[in-house]
Protein backbone atom coordinates (compact mmCIF):
# COMPACT_ATOMS: atom_id res chain seq x y z
CA UNK A 1 0.00 0.00 0.00
CA UNK A 2 1.27 3.04 -1.04
CA UNK A 3 -0.02 4.83 2.44
CA UNK A 4 0.41 3.17 5.50
CA UNK A 5 -1.68 3.34 8.39
CA UNK A 6 -0.02 6.29 10.06
CA UNK A 7 -0.32 8.17 7.34
CA UNK A 8 -3.94 7.43 6.82
CA UNK A 9 -4.54 8.37 10.41
CA UNK A 10 -2.98 12.36 9.43
CA UNK A 11 -4.89 12.49 6.14
CA UNK A 12 -7.98 11.23 8.58
CA UNK A 13 -7.33 13.92 10.57
CA UNK A 14 -6.58 16.87 7.95
CA UNK A 15 -10.13 16.00 6.72
CA UNK A 16 -12.09 14.98 9.59
CA UNK A 17 -10.65 16.77 12.87
CA UNK A 18 -11.23 13.06 13.94
CA UNK A 19 -8.14 11.92 16.05
CA UNK A 20 -7.56 7.91 15.24
CA UNK A 21 -4.87 7.94 17.57
CA UNK A 22 -7.11 8.22 20.53
CA UNK A 23 -9.50 4.94 19.31
CA UNK A 24 -8.08 1.56 20.20
CA UNK A 25 -5.88 0.69 16.73
CA UNK A 26 -6.36 -2.81 16.44
CA UNK A 27 -10.35 -2.26 16.71
CA UNK A 28 -10.57 0.99 14.42
CA UNK A 29 -7.83 -0.40 11.98
CA UNK A 30 -10.09 -3.76 11.13
CA UNK A 31 -13.40 -1.68 10.57
CA UNK A 32 -11.61 0.81 8.28
CA UNK A 33 -10.21 -2.02 6.19
CA UNK A 34 -13.22 -3.77 6.15
CA UNK A 35 -14.84 -0.60 5.00
CA UNK A 36 -12.41 -0.03 2.20
CA UNK A 37 -13.03 -3.96 0.67
CA UNK A 38 -16.06 -3.19 0.89
CA UNK A 39 -16.08 -0.49 -1.73
CA UNK A 40 -13.56 -2.99 -3.68
CA UNK A 41 -10.52 -0.01 -3.47
CA UNK A 42 -6.42 -1.55 -3.65
CA UNK A 43 -5.55 0.40 -0.38
CA UNK A 44 -5.75 3.52 1.81
CA UNK A 45 -4.44 5.53 -1.19
CA UNK A 46 -6.84 4.82 -3.20
CA UNK A 47 -9.52 5.04 -0.47
CA UNK A 48 -8.68 8.68 0.53
CA UNK A 49 -8.81 10.12 -3.23
CA UNK A 50 -12.72 8.74 -3.20
CA UNK A 51 -13.17 10.13 0.49
CA UNK A 52 -11.84 13.61 -1.46
CA UNK A 53 -14.17 13.86 -4.37
CA UNK A 54 -17.55 11.74 -3.32
CA UNK A 55 -19.15 13.61 -0.57
CA UNK A 56 -21.62 10.92 0.00
CA UNK A 57 -18.64 8.24 0.39
CA UNK A 58 -17.16 10.91 3.23
CA UNK A 59 -20.31 11.10 5.41
CA UNK A 60 -20.38 6.96 4.91
CA UNK A 61 -17.07 7.20 6.69
CA UNK A 62 -17.56 9.80 9.40
CA UNK A 63 -20.61 7.76 9.80
CA UNK A 64 -18.52 4.34 10.03
CA UNK A 65 -15.86 6.03 12.86
CA UNK A 66 -18.18 7.41 15.22
CA UNK A 67 -19.67 4.08 16.12
CA UNK A 68 -23.44 4.48 17.02
CA UNK A 69 -25.22 2.16 19.09
CA UNK A 70 -27.84 3.53 21.07
CA UNK A 71 -31.17 3.45 22.51
CA UNK A 72 -33.57 5.40 24.98
CA UNK A 73 -33.55 4.29 28.50
CA UNK A 74 -30.52 1.99 27.98
CA UNK A 75 -29.86 -0.13 31.00
CA UNK A 76 -32.85 1.54 32.83
CA UNK A 77 -32.36 0.99 36.14
CA UNK A 78 -29.53 3.27 36.21
CA UNK A 79 -32.28 5.81 34.96
CA UNK A 80 -33.95 4.73 37.77
CA UNK A 81 -31.36 6.44 39.71
CA UNK A 82 -31.63 9.14 38.24
CA UNK A 83 -35.17 9.51 38.33
CA UNK A 84 -35.24 8.69 42.31
CA UNK A 85 -32.02 10.33 43.64
CA UNK A 86 -30.03 12.09 41.15
CA UNK A 87 -32.90 14.57 39.77
CA UNK A 88 -33.99 15.93 42.69
CA UNK A 89 -30.82 16.33 44.38
CA UNK A 90 -30.26 18.43 41.59
CA UNK A 91 -33.07 20.47 41.83
CA UNK A 92 -32.20 20.85 45.90
CA UNK A 93 -29.15 22.40 44.34
CA UNK A 94 -29.63 24.28 41.70
CA UNK A 95 -33.52 24.64 40.94
CA UNK A 96 -35.40 23.64 38.21
CA UNK A 97 -33.89 25.38 35.66
CA UNK A 98 -31.11 22.87 35.04
CA UNK A 99 -27.92 23.11 32.57
CA UNK A 100 -27.20 19.74 30.97
CA UNK A 101 -25.01 18.20 28.44
CA UNK A 102 -25.65 14.78 26.45
CA UNK A 103 -22.37 14.68 25.00
CA UNK A 104 -21.80 12.58 21.73
CA UNK A 105 -25.28 12.13 21.48
CA UNK A 106 -25.69 10.17 18.78
CA UNK A 107 -29.43 9.51 16.77
CA UNK A 108 -30.94 11.35 19.94
CA UNK A 109 -31.83 8.46 22.19
CA UNK A 110 -30.32 9.52 25.32
CA UNK A 111 -31.26 13.40 25.00
CA UNK A 112 -34.58 12.51 24.22
CA UNK A 113 -34.99 9.90 27.29
CA UNK A 114 -33.68 12.73 29.45
CA UNK A 115 -36.31 15.14 28.54
CA UNK A 116 -39.07 12.47 29.65
CA UNK A 117 -36.79 11.70 32.62
CA UNK A 118 -36.88 15.27 33.70
CA UNK A 119 -40.36 16.29 33.00
CA UNK A 120 -41.74 13.80 35.81
CA UNK A 121 -39.91 16.53 38.26
CA UNK A 122 -39.99 19.68 35.94
CA UNK A 123 -42.84 21.28 33.38
CA UNK A 124 -41.24 20.66 30.31
CA UNK A 125 -41.59 23.95 29.12
CA UNK A 126 -38.13 24.76 31.90
CA UNK A 127 -36.50 21.64 29.92
CA UNK A 128 -33.37 22.17 27.95
CA UNK A 129 -30.91 20.28 26.79
CA UNK A 130 -27.54 20.56 24.99
CA UNK A 131 -26.89 17.76 23.02
CA UNK A 132 -24.21 16.79 20.62
CA UNK A 133 -22.51 14.15 18.28
CA UNK A 134 -19.28 15.03 15.60
CA UNK A 135 -21.57 12.80 13.17
CA UNK A 136 -23.75 15.49 11.06
CA UNK A 137 -25.98 12.33 9.43
CA UNK A 138 -26.91 10.95 13.22
CA UNK A 139 -27.46 14.47 14.08
CA UNK A 140 -30.03 15.09 11.45
CA UNK A 141 -31.58 11.50 12.20
CA UNK A 142 -32.10 12.81 15.69
CA UNK A 143 -34.09 16.11 14.33
CA UNK A 144 -36.01 13.57 12.24
CA UNK A 145 -37.10 11.50 15.92
CA UNK A 146 -38.32 8.21 13.80
CA UNK A 147 -36.97 4.91 15.97
CA UNK A 148 -37.73 1.30 15.59
CA UNK A 149 -39.45 -0.79 17.95
CA UNK A 150 -36.43 -1.97 19.70
CA UNK A 151 -35.06 1.20 20.31
CA UNK A 152 -37.90 2.54 22.23
CA UNK A 153 -38.20 -0.78 24.13
CA UNK A 154 -37.26 0.23 27.81
CA UNK A 155 -39.04 3.82 27.71
CA UNK A 156 -41.78 3.17 30.71
CA UNK A 157 -44.96 2.62 29.17
CA UNK A 158 -46.99 5.95 30.33
CA UNK A 159 -44.28 7.84 28.85
CA UNK A 160 -44.33 5.51 25.33
CA UNK A 161 -48.05 6.55 24.92
CA UNK A 162 -47.78 10.09 25.97
CA UNK A 163 -44.60 10.94 23.59
CA UNK A 164 -45.02 8.24 21.07
CA UNK A 165 -46.90 8.29 17.94
CA UNK A 166 -46.74 4.65 16.01
CA UNK A 167 -45.48 5.67 12.24
CA UNK A 168 -45.99 2.45 10.09
CA UNK A 169 -43.38 -0.06 11.83
CA UNK A 170 -41.62 2.83 13.35
CA UNK A 171 -42.15 5.30 15.92
CA UNK A 172 -42.22 8.76 15.98
CA UNK A 173 -41.15 11.18 19.29
CA UNK A 174 -43.44 14.19 20.00
CA UNK A 175 -42.17 17.85 18.79
CA UNK A 176 -43.09 18.21 22.96
CA UNK A 177 -40.03 16.88 23.52
CA UNK A 178 -38.08 16.92 20.10
CA UNK A 179 -38.27 21.17 21.10
CA UNK A 180 -36.44 20.91 24.79
CA UNK A 181 -33.03 19.67 22.55
CA UNK A 182 -30.92 21.73 21.13
CA UNK A 183 -28.48 19.70 18.91
CA UNK A 184 -24.58 21.08 17.98
CA UNK A 185 -22.02 19.23 16.73
CA UNK A 186 -18.67 18.84 18.81
CA UNK A 187 -15.66 16.90 18.71
CA UNK A 188 -14.63 15.05 22.58
CA UNK A 189 -11.13 15.29 21.51
CA UNK A 190 -11.42 19.23 20.88
CA UNK A 191 -9.75 21.31 23.43
CA UNK A 192 -12.94 23.52 23.55
CA UNK A 193 -15.97 22.33 26.15
CA UNK A 194 -18.46 24.12 27.67
CA UNK A 195 -19.11 24.82 30.70
CA UNK A 196 -21.02 25.38 33.89
CA UNK A 197 -22.98 22.37 33.54
CA UNK A 198 -25.19 20.79 36.61
CA UNK A 199 -25.56 17.44 34.94
CA UNK A 200 -23.14 15.61 31.57
CA UNK A 201 -24.09 12.70 30.34
CA UNK A 202 -21.93 10.45 27.86
CA UNK A 203 -22.79 6.69 28.31
CA UNK A 204 -20.93 4.07 26.33
CA UNK A 205 -18.67 6.29 23.59
CA UNK A 206 -15.66 5.76 25.76
CA UNK A 207 -15.05 2.35 26.01
CA UNK A 208 -13.76 2.57 22.07
CA UNK A 209 -10.61 5.54 23.67
CA UNK A 210 -7.43 4.59 24.71
CA UNK A 211 -6.73 4.83 28.01
CA UNK A 212 -5.01 8.77 28.22
CA UNK A 213 -7.80 9.49 25.57
CA UNK A 214 -10.21 8.62 28.02
CA UNK A 215 -8.58 10.25 31.25
CA UNK A 216 -8.36 13.33 29.16
CA UNK A 217 -12.06 13.63 28.44
CA UNK A 218 -13.02 12.84 31.70
CA UNK A 219 -10.76 15.75 33.11
CA UNK A 220 -12.37 17.97 30.51
CA UNK A 221 -15.65 16.80 31.64
CA UNK A 222 -14.65 17.75 35.62
CA UNK A 223 -13.98 21.57 34.33
CA UNK A 224 -16.99 21.36 32.41
CA UNK A 225 -19.37 20.59 35.75
CA UNK A 226 -20.18 22.72 37.59
CA UNK A 227 -19.70 22.45 41.53
CA UNK A 228 -21.81 19.95 42.77
CA UNK A 229 -23.10 18.58 39.12
CA UNK A 230 -22.94 15.05 38.30
CA UNK A 231 -21.66 13.17 35.79
CA UNK A 232 -23.34 10.30 34.03
CA UNK A 233 -21.06 7.37 32.35
CA UNK A 234 -21.89 4.12 30.38
CA UNK A 235 -22.53 0.57 31.98
CA UNK A 236 -19.34 -0.83 30.48
CA UNK A 237 -17.66 2.29 31.92
CA UNK A 238 -15.60 3.22 35.13
CA UNK A 239 -13.11 6.37 36.29
CA UNK A 240 -10.52 4.70 37.82
CA UNK A 241 -8.37 7.24 39.01
CA UNK A 242 -11.50 9.31 39.65
CA UNK A 243 -10.00 10.31 43.04
CA UNK A 244 -7.53 11.76 41.69
CA UNK A 245 -9.22 13.67 38.85
CA UNK A 246 -11.33 15.46 42.15
CA UNK A 247 -14.50 12.99 41.27
CA UNK A 248 -16.32 11.46 44.22
CA UNK A 249 -18.41 8.21 43.32
CA UNK A 250 -21.51 8.80 44.00
CA UNK A 251 -22.87 5.36 42.40
CA UNK A 252 -21.73 2.81 40.20
CA UNK A 253 -22.48 5.36 37.05
CA UNK A 254 -22.69 8.61 38.87
CA UNK A 255 -19.62 10.51 39.81
CA UNK A 256 -20.18 14.44 41.15
CA UNK A 257 -18.09 17.36 41.03
CA UNK A 258 -17.72 18.45 45.08
CA UNK A 259 -19.44 21.75 45.81
CA UNK A 260 -16.72 23.95 46.85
Amino acid sequence: MAYDYEKFKDVVFQMTKIDLNAYKERQMKRRIDSLITKHGYKGYEDYVSALRTDRAMFEEFVTYLTINVSEFYRNPEQWQVMEKDIVPELIGKFGKTLKIWSAACSTGDEPYSLVMALSRHIPLNMIHITATDLDKQVIAKAKVGLYNEKSIAAVPEDLKKKYFTKVGLSYQISDEIKSRVEFKEHNLLDNNFPTGYHMIVCRNVLIYFTEEAKDEVFRKFYTSLAPGGVLFIGSTEQIINHREMGYDRKSSFYYEKPAK
